[in-house]
């Protein structure tokens, strides 16, 4: 996305975008959208947790927050990782063109292009009228010529029952009812507020009062169209960023090097991963060091210092640049390796991105040591602090010289980049 604005000359360089560019996520958007426009003081109370439920084209998105705070701004912290399902407006879209392609396959209007106009005026109108309570649903697609009673169709429109339409949504309206309570896991909520373009559908907004409003929440709609939320609620989101912390959605780390200790039966089925440091200590290849685990709340200033030291058998007359993978851990609990013991990579293992530094002005920084197998060598130790905190990844390295401390800048590169 942000090569696409600079192609689009929005930004120029690398370091214009970082600057220039911000990154929200669509629930986090809608969920200032919503607060914006309804009156939220006369029920949100500090401590009061609430659900957002952003039901679009392709996706549900639900997140549950809590209040921190009312006074001097309102302040929210996400309470567990969202949850995402498929099960967006298209669904009901395609379970029509099944229903409708099956009840009129010996139809004269069984054939594909009649089928497709079917589907799109459908989208069109009837779907988005449809509340349940009409017995008879209409959808115009033809002519006052195109006719086939048997079918229901007459002068170009075919009549569909309550109970049709109704089975159009049906799986869709279970999925998305499912993930919410899935979030929720038994919490008691008292407002869940329903937004996107799916969301102002009659028929869902119903079956969901239904569903919740028998657990005592009450589901809060916007009466304007909300298609917009995400657009709107990003700009609002500059402006005031409510949201003070996040649940991390999976686990964050990087490939380590792990001390070898010959008595660990886990590291002899490593051994030929066996490597020595210039220091004299023997390690191993492959590991892997969690920054962030996942389910883990982070706070809009959270930063996580990573300490490196790397080793020289002779003074280097100049540093390579340092770089380092950041990787995504997509299991649970978190892994002692990146890979198997073939060395194969983990399959839930993912890069994220390279964190890159020129480290030229920390080579004054080498010290000469002697470790402890008497072997003397250079080494260099720097420190990268990641910010997390945000919508977006940043990172400074440091470094000392003397006792005095030293910053430089981070490049970080996504690994769509890097592919």
């Amino acid at each position: 996305m942000k090569k696409a604005a600079q192609q689009a000359g929005m930004v120029g360089s690398d370091d214009d975008a970082d600057l220039r560019i911000e990154f929200v996520t669509e629930g986090e958007a809608s969920v200032h959208y919503v607060l914006g426009r309804i009156n939220h003081r006369t029920w949100l109370k500090k401590g009061s947790m609430f659900a957002v439920t952003d039901a679009g084209g392709s996706t549900v998105d639900s997140t549950l927050y809590v209040c921190k705070a009312l006074t001097p701004k309102l302040v929210l912290e996400e309470v567990c990782a969202s949850e995402c399902v498929q099960a967006g407006g298209v669904f009901v879209d395609r379970a029509a063109k099944q229903f409708l392609t099956t009840k009129l396959v010996e139809s004269k209007f069984g054939d594909e292009e009649s089928i497709n106009d079917m589907v799109d005026k459908f989208e069109r109108r009837t779907k988005r009228l449809f509340d349940g309570s009409q017995e008879s649903n209409v959808i115009e697609f033809g002519g006052r010529r195109d006719n086939d009673r048997e079918y229901g169709i007459f002068q170009g429109k075919i009549t569909l029952a309550a109970s049709e339409i109704s089975t159009m949504f049906d799986k869709v309206i279970a999925r998305s009812t499912d993930s919410c309570l899935k979030l929720l896991q038994g919490r008691k909520i008292k407002h869940l507020l329903l937004v996107g373009g799916f969301g102002e559908s009659p028929y869902l907004r119903l079956r969901l009062k239904e569903e919740f409003g028998s657990k005592g929440t009450e589901v809060v709609t916007v009466e304007e169209p909300s298609k917009k939320a995400a657009a709107e609620g990003a700009v609002l989101w500059y402006i005031k960023q409510i949201v003070a912390g996040r649940i991390a959605r999976f686990t964050i780390g990087a490939e380590i090097s792990i001390a070898f200790d010959p008595k660990d039966p886990s590291h002899l089925k490593r051994k030929d991963n066996v490597f020595v440091k210039p220091s004299g200590t023997t390690c191993l290849r492959h590991g892997f060091g969690a920054i962030i685990e996942k389910g883990q709340l982070i706070p809009q200033d959270f930063s996580k210092l990573s300490h490196f030291t790397y080793s020289y058998a002779e003074k280097p007359k100049k540093l390579e640049n340092f770089k380092q993978n950041l990787l995504i851990w997509e299991g649970e609990g978190v892994p002692d390796w990146i890979t198997d013991v073939q060395g194969t990579r983990l399959s839930q293992i993912r890069s994220l991105c390279s964190i890159q530094a020129d480290l030229t002005p920390a080579l004054a920084g080498l010290s000469k040591v002697t470790s402890t197998h008497g072997i003397e060598y250079w080494e260099g130790q720097w420190n990268v602090r990641c910010i997390y905190g945000g919508t977006k990844l940043q990172a400074r390295l440091e470094w000392k010289i003397g006792n005095k401390t030293h910053q430089g800048p981070i490049k970080v590169v996504p690994t769509s980049v890097l592919q």
